[in-house]
């Protein structure tokens, strides 16, 4: 009987992951249609309008640059923040899509100095598109 339950509990856990997951991915704006998108020419406009007044420099918050694929690629010192051809599964995109659980770690913030938007949906989906093609 203690095998029957656990394998019930199991169950339930992962369809509710699933089910959580789902719900998030559908909040996702979809990933752009536009083939060959570029750091250099799709990304860095829109890191540069959006990011990079934060993110760039001798001290960027959070110790993350944006402001060169480099610096994009190799992320924080927790790590990187996205997953070449994963945007979904990519912290960036959960980020700037305000997806996360942490609202500290939304981008651009809601509420911050420079008055910067958050990243329009086809600005994430250009993002998506980026990463999902390798993030070149």
């Amino acid at each position: 009987m203690k095998t029957t339950n656990l394998i019930i509990v199991t169950l339930a856990l992962n369809f509710a992951a699933t089910i959580g997951a789902s719900a998030q991915d559908a909040k996702l704006p979809p990933a752009s249609t536009k083939s060959g998108v570029t750091y250099a020419t799709d990304i860095k406009p829109v890191f540069d309008t959006s990011c990079v007044k934060c993110h760039s420099g001798d001290k960027p918050k959070a110790h993350l640059k944006l402001d060169t694929l480099e610096a994009v690629l190799k992320g924080t010192k927790m790590g990187p923040i996205l997953k070449a051809g994963d945007s979904a599964n990519s912290f960036i995109i959960k980020s700037v899509a305000h997806l996360t659980k942490d609202h500290d770690s939304w981008m651009p913030p809601l509420k911050n100095r420079a008055g910067i938007k958050p990243l329009t949906p086809e600005q994430i989906g250009l993002l998506r598109a980026w990463i999902d093609q390798g993030a070149k």
